[in-house]
């Protein structure tokens, strides 16, 4: 069984005990630990997680047309040991899906999940307002212990309605993730006028919104990606 913990916010330590594989973004391995000889391996998947080859395939065909592909390194623990990974200084956020749960995620904001997570990629229609793109991952929780790990660009927020039943909106650019019972996508609400063909923008032009009927954890970064497209007159 596989336990992920952070370590001072920037890190991911993952405690096995027994026999198990993980998934990671290849290159985050920085250090290990275990009793005798090393007994855990790295191998990088040309196609990906599913142990179903054509599905692999097809999925990796999937990736790379959308965009969302992501280099992806296998880890096999044969025993106990305790593993550390990383990326770039980025601070690492844990989180453990119920049975069903779904969390959507950019592909560069991924940095582990266990082998009880069904990866794959999903169309949600962005297009050109944010550097989202057309599609985002997903990892569903096929299993007791489906853990993810995804990584943000300074310590994030983490926005509910899950209780309250609130409308959220947010910068397409600021998002990681959202997690919610199936895809849960949100709408997108463009808000242009003649003023963005002048140079007159208030930089908000466009938000992805939740209404109180669709129940949904949201995490967010300080930082946003570079918008996907710019209108203006000068």
């Amino acid at each position: 069984m596989l336990t992920f913990e952070t370590v001072n916010e920037l890190t991911l330590k993952v405690t096995c005990t027994g026999n198990d594989v993980l998934f990671t973004k290849a290159g985050a391995f920085i250090a290990g630990e275990n009793s005798g000889p090393k007994n855990y391996k790295f191998e990088k998947l040309l196609l990906g997680p599913q142990n179903n080859f054509a599905q692999a395939a097809l999925g990796s065909l999937v990736r790379r047309v959308t965009g969302e592909n992501i280099p992806l390194m296998k880890v096999s623990l044969n025993g106990s040991s305790t593993t550390y990974y990383a990326s770039y200084g980025q601070h690492v956020v844990i989180y453990k899906l119920e049975m069903g749960e779904t969390i959507s995620v950019e592909s560069e904001n991924i940095l582990a999940f266990t082998q009880d997570c069904d990866y794959s990629v999903r169309f949600i229609g962005c297009g050109v307002l944010s550097q989202k793109g057309l599609a985002t991952s997903t990892l569903t929780a096929q299993g007791n212990n489906a853990c993810v790990a995804v990584l943000s660009d300074g310590n994030p927020i983490v926005l509910s309605n899950v209780m309250s039943r609130n409308t959220i909106s947010l910068d397409p650019d600021a998002v990681i993730c959202w997690i919610g019972n199936g895809p849960c996508d949100p709408q997108i609400k463009a808000d242009v006028s003649w003023k963005t063909f002048i140079g007159q923008a208030s930089g908000e032009s466009y938000q992805f919104e939740w209404s109180g009927g669709q129940p949904v954890t949201v995490i967010v970064q300080p930082s946003e990606r570079r918008g996907g497209i710019s209108i203006g007159i000068d």
